[in-house]
């Protein structure tokens, strides 16, 4: 879909003129003049304005009645006057109105000293109140949820949260209650406001009437310095601005990439900050004395790594994950292949693909942007669920649909939260996605309706698809023929927050820097299998735990327990951490990291530190540099940037980076000239056709998914732990009933002696004759379960 063309026009305000595209809406267009209008209700990422405040209001000439500046669009020609007498009279008028029955919190209200309203009523207020009568009073303050406060009596009614809740994130919640000066802001049913989304309404709301309840009387804004950078909880990766006092992370705020995130953060970014400043987090380096976890120097968990690993040399698997930088896992493949002589490292929970595939999904005429997906005429959701994978990009797909009319086709193995925005959707067996987009790429007749559908509203189609079906995705988007369409391509979203990046930076058995060729060596699963045979004696974890990460727990635990040492770099000390490592080295946690990460879409961006390290905390770029100079391999790295000039010699399309070219809002290097660095894409290799086993005897296919909430971050975040993740196992209504087992019953799902316990959760558009079941949870993992193609669900 062609995006907005923009045509220049000129029009005068306040005796200035000013050049602006057609039709911006006239607040917008005066801040090109150096003009400030104030709003309150205004605010160009919920949509449409709605002209509620009416502080905006203008004159323009030839127009009887003064106009609100947010709802007017601009005209060639136009003439504004905002300094008008009429014009401060209705102004002063408004915030007078606005402060009847606003009471006087501001000592005391976390919003003083950052608010619209204090501000707005120093510069156009009237400066005194002729209101004597009693204000209007609520119950105050009141939780809108656990993680946001409501003052109803500092309410301006601007709509801004409503409109979020409704028009944004579509979770229907929020309304207003009663009428005139009685309305009031509430959820519809009374309960708490709980959705992945809630918290982005503290940062819209122009008053103190919504603030965050971790962030309360916890600060003022002369105490506190913001820090920007990325966070890297998720494949998202959205642009973050950190509060910070005294080293301590107190709130994250979104900083507006619009090619990135819109300016929006899920409550999983904007609360687990406060996992940082766990007490329990690791902060000082541990090795295993007598069967225990203790404390240590650095110098002696340095050498006790540097002795085991150098036994090992040869018979040592590495896997990345987590938040690892490219910076990191550039390093790691270096100690692996040249330190150590061992090729076997991944970064691919599913275990990687062959270089030919890779080479093939990093092509630049096959990338989509994020901003793709707003204007494209189709978005195909392949094999993942955006709302748990990568929640923003879910933002930015209802966003295309309800305002670009976009249309939007959903193909996965488990109910999808966009189902009802979809012209089309389809369910197939789980693991069964790539075989699905190849039936697509043939047009096959089984697919035909589906396929028309994809097709019919135009050519520029985006797919956003899941690491496993990403391959096959390939061949679909190759059939489609959107390698010659701009604006249509692939967005693939990683298992990993930097999965794109690791790949480039070479953590994948086969594939050096740059996708460059390397000696083959062992994929994730299969370090997992090395290490229980005895082929592998050493693992090196970076950011991962495998008994909770990854796919194929069961077997993890057996190599681990046979392994002879285990180097893991840990946040916290999760079970396999626990009871596995030989050395543990303190992780860092997101705002004490320097480096750099690659989005999906192919976008570098920075991590920038906002606070020193916790304890005795070190960047982990320098812990693997150490390793690498005691066991015989100077890397020459002494900062995080020397580490990047490394990578962008070491990758041809990176060459000419820079940190400062990078930025503040990223360089998609796929849109550079240095994009045909890539080297050419070898024939790729005929791929296995997944093997669907129909239920039979009771049993049931599996299905697993990781929610947005399955992570340790959440469960150390005083916050966010209501929503810790707990195992459910989601059945269609007609299986429950076959099976006799109810909404909410206890139940153990598994096979062969090997099972978990959930809860059972009835989901009414679940496929018949499969349980899905989450991975990444504390306890009862689906992890374990991992390759098992059929389950019995039974009542505990």
């Amino acid at each position: 879909m062609p995006r907005p063309e923009l045509e220049e026009i000129t029009f005068s305000i306040d005796g200035r003129e000013v050049a602006a595209p057609a039709n911006m809406m006239l607040v917008d267009a005066a801040k090109r003049g150096d003009v400030e209008i104030p709003v309150f209700c205004y605010e160009p990422k919920l949509g449409q304005p709605v002209g509620a405040c009416r502080m905006c209001l203008v004159e323009v000439e030839g127009i009887p009645k003064l106009q609100t500046a947010c709802s007017t669009p601009v005209k060639d020609g136009m003439v504004v006057h905002t300094q008008t007498e009429r014009v401060r009279d209705a102004q002063a008028a408004v915030v007078e109105f606005l402060l009847v029955n606003h009471p006087l919190d501001c000592p005391v209200c976390d919003k003083g000293g950052e608010c619209p309203l204090q501000d707005i009523s120093f510069g156009w207020g009237g400066g005194r109140s002729r209101f004597i009568e009693p204000k209007r009073h609520f119950q105050k303050p009141l939780e809108l949820s656990p993680l946001v406060a409501i003052d109803r009596e500092r309410c301006i009614l601007c709509y801004r949260c409503v409109r979020f809740s409704q028009e944004v994130a579509e979770d229907y919640q929020l309304i207003l209650q009663e009428r005139g000066a009685d309305t009031y802001v509430a959820t519809f049913d009374g309960h708490p406001y709980v959705a992945p989304f809630s918290g982005n309404i503290t940062e819209l709301c122009p008053v103190g009437a919504l603030t965050s309840r971790p962030y309360r009387f916890r600060a003022r804004p002369w105490d506190i310095e913001q820090s920007g950078s990325v966070c890297t909880l998720c494949p998202s990766q959205c642009n973050v601005s950190f509060t910070v006092r005294d080293e301590r992370v107190l709130r994250v705020l979104g900083r507006d990439n619009e090619g990135v995130d819109d300016g929006w953060l899920c409550d999983k970014g904007r609360f687990a900050y406060q996992a940082v400043h766990a007490d329990e987090r690791v902060t000082r380096p541990m090795v295993r004395d007598g069967g225990v976890l203790r404390e240590v120097s650095w110098e002696r968990a340095l050498s006790e790594a540097a002795s085991g690993l150098g036994r090992a040399k040869g018979r040592v698997g590495a896997v990345a994950g987590g938040q690892t930088t490219n910076e990191e896992g550039f390093l790691l493949q270096r100690l692996m292949r040249e330190a150590l002589e061992s090729p076997n490292v991944d970064s691919s929970p599913f275990g990687s693909r062959p270089r030919a595939d890779l080479v093939a999904l990093a092509n630049p005429r096959l990338q989509a942007t994020v901003e793709d997906i707003e204007f494209a005429h189709t978005v195909l959701v392949l094999d993942c669920e955006p709302i748990d994978d990568a929640p923003i990009l879910d933002l930015r797909i209802r966003k295309g649909v309800r305002r670009q009319r976009t249309k939007l086709a959903v193909a996965t193995s488990r109910p999808s939260a966009l189902d009802p925005n979809a012209i089309a959707s389809h369910r197939f067996a789980p693991g069964g996605g790539a075989d699905f987009a190849r039936a697509l790429s043939r047009g096959d007749e089984s697919v035909r309706e589906f396929g028309d559908a994809l097709r019919a509203a135009g050519e520029e189609i985006v797919i956003i698809v899941g690491e496993r079906s990403a391959s096959a995705a390939v061949e679909l988007a190759e059939a489609l023929g959107l390698a010659d369409v701009g604006g249509a391509g692939i967005i693939e979203i990683p298992a990993q927050t930097n999965g794109r990046g690791l790949r480039e930076a070479g953590c994948v058995p086969g594939s050096g820097p740059g996708y460059a060729e390397a000696p083959d060596g062992l994929s994730t699963p299969q370090i997992a299998g090395a290490l229980d045979a005895g082929e592998l004696t050493s693992a090196y974890l970076l950011h991962v735990d495998p008994l909770r990460d990854l796919p194929g727990s069961g077997a993890w635990a057996v190599g681990l327990e046979r392994a002879t040492t285990v180097v893991a770099h840990a946040a916290f000390l999760t079970d396999g951490v626990r009871e596995h490592a030989t050395v543990v080295f303190p992780a860092e946690g997101h705002p004490e990291k320097e480096g750099t990460i690659v989005h999906p879409d192919g976008r570098l961006q920075r991590v920038r530190p906002a606070i020193a390290h916790q304890g005795e905390n070190r960047p982990e770029w320098q812990v693997l540099a150490e390793l690498s100079a005691r066991l015989g391999v100077e890397t020459g790295v002494m900062t995080a940037g020397m580490a990047f000039q490394q990578l962008v010699a070491a990758v041809p399309f990176y060459a000419g980076l820079t940190l400062d070219v990078i930025g503040g809002r990223g360089v998609r290097w796929p849109e550079r000239a240095q994009a045909t660095g890539l080297p050419e894409a070898p024939a790729p290799a005929a791929a296995p056709a997944a093997r669907d086993v129909a239920p039979s005897n009771g049993h049931l296919r599996l299905g697993t998914f990781r929610s947005i909430w399955a992570s340790v971050e959440v469960e150390a975040s005083p916050a966010l732990k209501f929503l810790t993740a707990r195992q459910r196992a989601e059945l269609s209504p007609d299986d429950a009933q076959r099976l006799g087992l109810r909404d909410g019953e206890r139940v153990e799902v598994g096979v062969n002696g090997t099972r978990v316990r959930a809860t059972v959760a009835l989901r009414h558009d679940a496929p018949p004759g499969t349980v899905f079941l989450e991975e990444g949870v504390a306890e009862d993992a689906a992890n374990v379960l991992s390759g098992e193609p059929l389950v019995e669900v039974k009542r505990s």
